[in-house]
C-alpha cells in the first residue's frame, strides 16, 4: 500500500512539475538558452559558419557581434544581428561570438576576436576583407551605422530606407529594412 501510494504521489508531482509555464524574459538577465533562437526566430546564427582567422586568411569582410546569452541588452539586439544575416547572407562572415570564452583570455593578435572585445555586450566590430576596423560600437547599434561600415567594406551599397522593429509576441522581435 506505501509503494502505491509513493507512485502516486511521484506521479501527482511529476504532472505538476510539467505543468508549471517556462519562463523567458527579454528585459532580464537570466539565461534563457540561446538568445538567436529564443528572441530572433534565428538559431542558425550560432555558432558561427567560419573562425575570425579563416575569414580574414580569405580577405572576407567580417562582422562581429559580441554578446551574452544572459544579457537583457543582446537579447534586445539579437534581432538586429538576425536582420545583418537576412541583408548580407554570403556576403559577409557574421560572427556572433559570446564572451564567455574571451573572460580572462590574452589577446593573441589581430585574427583572434579577444583583440577586438571592450568588455562590453554587446558590441558590433566590423572589418574589411583586410582586416581594418571601419566600426567598433557597443550597445543598441543602429542598424543603419552597420549597414553603413559593411557597404564600406564590401562595396554593395547599403539597403536604403531605415529600419523597423516588429514585435508578434511578448519574446520575439523583428527587425526588418523597409
Amino acid at each position: 500500500m506505501a509503494g502505491f501510494l509513493l507512485r502516486c504521489l511521484s506521479l501527482v508531482l511529476a504532472l505538476v512539475l510539467i505543468a508549471l509555464p517556462g519562463e523567458a524574459a527579454r528585459d532580464t538577465d537570466s539565461y534563457d538558452g540561446n538568445i538567436f533562437a529564443l528572441y530572433a526566430g534565428n538559431g542558425s546564427l550560432v555558432p558561427p559558419a567560419t573562425t575570425l582567422a579563416e575569414s580574414q586568411a580569405a580577405g572576407r569582410t567580417s562582422v562581429l557581434v559580441y554578446y551574452l546569452d544572459d544579457s537583457s541588452t543582446s537579447k534586445v539586439f539579437s534581432s538586429s544581428v538576425s536582420e545583418i544575416q537576412r541583408l548580407w547572407g554570403n556576403s559577409v562572415d557574421l560572427l556572433p561570438l559570446t564572451t564567455d570564452a574571451l573572460q580572462d583570455r590574452g589577446d593573441q593578435g589581430q585574427t583572434d576576436p579577444a583583440h577586438y572585445w571592450k568588455g562590453i555586450v554587446p558590441q558590433v566590430v566590423v572589418l574589411d576583407g583586410s582586416g581594418s576596423v571601419l566600426l567598433d560600437s557597443v550597445g543598441q547599434v543602429p542598424l543603419e551605422e552597420i549597414n553603413a561600415a559593411i557597404s564600406a567594406a564590401t562595396g554593395i551599397p547599403a539597403p536604403t530606407g531605415g529600419s523597423t522593429t516588429l514585435s508578434f509576441n511578448e519574446l520575439n522581435t523583428e527587425v526588418i529594412s523597409r
